[in-house]
């Protein structure tokens, strides 16, 4: 794309993309704009419908369970994703929007560390749950270790996103940034989908309980999330490689709305269906004892060992 074809190198005085943009649809060819095409309107609303439909189930099941924390990291990222696609649906008004751009670069891109937050923390749980002795690593790293590193990768996906917004898209500096922040997810994830795999062969071969519906759906779904979550980081960071200004990738709607926002509403959904209230309730029967809220005591832990032997 030369100069004169840019976003925001328009004749007449219009700009066609950041904080001083003056470019409507009557004004300017949508060729123009930052994605080249007017985002469906039909599609981001039942985006954000669906994920508004999410923070009210994960409220309700974190209510219902006690898994306050959970609940609260779900909903934040339903919420931001809300948010996201909210500004999608001011750029199919005006594809020219600098607000509409700036919110869904910035929400859409970070939602998911908050679902990887509450799955990290609900690992840590379910292996104290189930059986910590079989773990090659103190459950509690998974706290100290992986929730710093996804607070890292938001910091680095939002402060990428900002700087892109605020340079007109044109702030390589914001681009690696952010890129930065995703390559940095998909390390952290890999290597949690390793740590999660090899936990779950050494509790089966064990002989721990993974029949019944309840433990299925808990570790079938769990596991399909960071699988999804994973993929879709995939996406994002070889699409954010190649720039906002002349891909191909980011002028792909379709190419998005299925690697993006239904990999990542599914994700959101599998995590309701996967919820760790089915295994961590009081009313659920695990291999063990378990407190009122869910998690086993030493005590009950060490006569759970004694009793198996």
């Amino acid at each position: 794309m030369s100069e004169s074809e840019m976003p925001g190198q328009l004749p007449h005085g219009l700009i066609s993309f950041g904080p001083d943009a003056n470019c409507t649809l009557e004004l300017c060819p949508i060729e123009a704009s930052v994605y080249q095409y007017r985002p469906s309107l039909p599609a981001n609303i039942i985006f954000l419908v669906l994920f508004g439909l999410a923070v009210i189930v994960h409220g309700y099941l974190g209510f219902r369970w006690r898994s306050y924390l959970y609940m609260v990291l779900m909903q934040l990222g339903c919420i931001m994703g809300m948010v996201g696609y909210a500004g999608r649906i001011m750029m199919w008004v005006n594809p020219f929007s600098f607000i509409g751009f700036m919110l869904q670069v910035v929400f859409i891109t970070s939602a998911p560390v908050f679902y990887t937050a509450a799955i990290y923390v609900t690992l840590a749980r379910a292996i104290n749950f189930f059986g910590p002795e079989l773990a090659r690593f103190d459950p509690k790293w998974l706290i100290w270790v992986f929730v710093p590193f996804d607070l890292v990768c938001l910091g680095l996906q939002a402060a990428g996103g900002a700087l892109s917004t605020t340079s007109s898209g044109a702030s390589q500096i914001g681009i690696d940034v952010a890129m930065a922040g995703l390559i940095l997810q998909v390390i952290v994830l890999f290597f949690f989908c390793v740590l999660l795999g090899d936990y779950l062969v050494r509790y089966s071969r064990a002989g721990g309980v993974t029949s019944g519906t309840r433990m299925k759906l808990f570790f079938g779904f769990l596991s399909l999330a960071v699988v999804l979550i994973f993929i879709r980081c995939v996406f994002r960071a070889y699409e954010l490689s190649q720039g906002y200004r002349g891909s191909e990738l980011i002028t792909d709607e379709p190419l998005f709305i299925g690697l993006e926002a239904v990999l990542v509403v599914l994700s959101a959904f599998s995590l309701a269906i996967g919820h760790p209230g089915l295994v961590f309730n009081k009313t659920t029967s695990p291999p063990g004892n378990v407190m009122e809220d869910g998690l086993a005591t030493e005590t009950e832990q060490k006569n759970r060992g004694s009793s198996s032997t």
